[in-house]
């Protein structure tokens, strides 16, 4: 293939077509000519289409410095196995814990504020074990730890929100993508009300604003999203496998904006149909138009 023929199909594939599973060998990529861009790796194994989008993205020591203390927060709120695609991959949680430390992390912490029983989602997800086999820190939430913050104020000025996520030195926010019943779907910036105390349903209330004062505050410094499978319809719970669409995908960034704008697309949806995408690009978070050539694209 020469040169030409090489970019048509790496930008056929930036369009829409790296959202497929992809099979064995093949490694196509966009050329980026700005740091700030996002990577998206199709492939049938979950740790090494993850490795390979953080990889692509400059890999984890351009996120993790020697010493840092992490949190890597995944979605485990609910009492799912992985296959119903409700919680995030344990695959993808363990492999960004692995590349943590081997950045020089000096720990991470793995944990999430559930809706269903902790000790029965964090085992039923397979979270728990596959997290702490990296070295994890995994723990359940301890109500004695939420702090009061200020916020922007878009809809919140003022919330608890988990004191251990706010001392983490980086976060690594890694949701699963899938539909959800008030705000049409979850993807990253949704995940981060996890670390949030107080009544979930006051916050439901002004959800848009309040998850783009949630992301201010906590500034996650990589979105990971976990498209190995997703959850179509009866979000965000789920229980049927029937509802559950495997792709094989992670898509990676450091614009939670960008990030998420592209994870509506697997879901035949646009960023600007989502108020909080809205909000928070005018807040200055990012910016959900991503052209073809600020994409990377591996194919494993």
């Amino acid at each position: 293939m020469n040169r030409r023929k090489f970019l048509k199909s790496s930008i056929k594939t930036a369009l829409g077509v790296a959202t497929l599973g992809a099979s064995g060998g093949m490694i196509e990529r966009v050329f980026a000519g700005e740091d700030n861009f996002i990577a998206v790796a199709t492939g049938p194994s979950p740790a090494r289409i993850t490795e390979g989008a953080v990889g692509v993205l400059g890999g984890m020591r351009r996120f993790i410095s020697r010493g840092d203390v992490v949190v890597v927060k995944p979605n485990i709120g609910w009492d799912r196995a992985p296959e119903y695609a409700a919680t995030t991959n344990p695959e993808v949680v363990a492999t960004l814990v692995r590349l943590s430390y081997d950045a020089g992390a000096k720990i991470v912490k793995v944990f999430d504020r559930t809706v269903n029983d902790a000790r029965r989602c964090y085992v039923q997800s397979g979270i728990a074990d596959a997290a702490r086999a990296s070295g994890a820190e995994v723990s359940f939430i301890d109500d004695r730890k939420f702090k009061e913050v200020t916020l922007p104020g878009i809809a919140l000025s003022d919330w608890t929100i988990y004191t251990d996520i706010l001392e983490a030195d980086k976060v690594i926010n890694v949701p699963i993508a899938k539909t959800h019943g008030l705000s049409t779907l979850t993807l990253g910036m949704k995940n981060l009300m996890g670390v949030m105390g107080g009544w979930r349903s006051l916050i439901h209330q002004k959800i848009d604003g309040s998850i783009v004062d949630l992301t201010l505050a906590v500034k996650p410094a990589l979105t990971v999203i976990d498209a190995v499978r997703i959850l179509t319809d009866n979000g965000p719970q789920g229980g049927s496998l029937k509802d559950v669409k495997r792709l094989d995908t992670i898509i990676a960034g450091t614009d939670p904006v960008a990030v998420d704008a592209y994870g509506t697309t697997l879901f035949g949806m646009k960023g600007e149909d989502f108020r909080y995408l809205r909000l928070a690009e005018r807040a200055g978070l990012g910016s959900m138009n991503v052209p073809p050539q600020r994409l990377r694209i591996i194919r494993i």
